[in-house]
C-alpha cells in the first residue's frame, strides 16, 4: 500500500475551508484514479485544551507508489493538487509513501 498524508495547517477562515473541502475538494480527490481509501480527521485539541498542530488531516492510499505516481500525474491529480489553493490560506504539508499494517 502507498499513502498520501496531508496535513491542512490552520486556514483564516475555517468555516470557508471546511466548506470547500468538503463541497469542492473531496469529489475532485475522489476522482483521482487508482484510490482505494480516503479518509478524514479533525484533530481534537490537546488533553490541556490547547489548539491542535493541525486543522485537517487527509490520508489517501493506492496498492502501490506506481498507482500513486500515475494517479497524481493523471488530469484528475492535477485538478485536486491545482485545488489546494484555493482553500487551504495557510498551507498544507504532503508526505507520502509506503504504508503497512500494524497489528
Amino acid at each position: 500500500m502507498y499513502q498520501l498524508t496531508v496535513l491542512y495547517h490552520h486556514p483564516d477562515d475555517a468555516a470557508a475551508f471546511d466548506k470547500h473541502y468538503n463541497e469542492v475538494h473531496i469529489p475532485l480527490a475522489s476522482k483521482m484514479p487508482g484510490l482505494r481509501r480516503y479518509s478524514v480527521s479533525h484533530p481534537a485539541p490537546g488533553p490541556d485544551g490547547s489548539k491542535p498542530a493541525y486543522h485537517l488531516i487527509a490520508v489517501l492510499e493506492w496498492d502501490d507508489e506506481a498507482a500513486f505516481g500515475a494517479a497524481v500525474t493523471s488530469p484528475e491529480g492535477a485538478a485536486a493538487t491545482g485545488d489546494v489553493a484555493n482553500f487551504a490560506t495557510n498551507g498544507a504539508t504532503m508526505l507520502s509513501g509506503s504504508a503497512t499494517l500494524a497489528t
